[in-house]
């Protein structure tokens, strides 16, 4: 349960990034009530997932799933760049964060 909170907090992590992504677009209250929302869950998952998991494992798993999914979502919804290079280094940074898991 605790890894599923982990997963839910990085997810969560992207929404926030999203909304601010949202809020430099346009300073509406439902811009920022993404943002809050989403930074809210997330560090309330990442909370409830560190009291079984070590903080060093849980801060770079929920980092490396907010880290490839915003990329993910940059190059997917905002048309950011697709460049092999990238997506190389976002498998790198995914690839740590499975290995963490297997570890920990």
């Amino acid at each position: 349960m605790d890894w599923l909170a982990l997963v839910l907090a990085g997810c969560f992590e992207v929404v926030g990034v999203s909304g601010i992504n949202k809020v430099n677009k346009s300073k509406t209250v439902f811009s920022y009530s993404i943002l809050a929302f989403g930074f809210i869950v997330s560090f309330l998952c990442l909370s409830y997932a560190m009291n079984t998991i070590s903080m060093g494992t849980a801060y770079a798993v929920w980092t490396g799933i907010g880290t490839v999914g915003s990329a993910l979502l940059g190059m997917f919804v905002y048309g950011e760049s697709k460049e092999w290079r990238r997506i190389l280094f976002i498998s790198m940074v995914l690839s740590a964060a499975v290995g963490l898991k297997l570890i920990a």
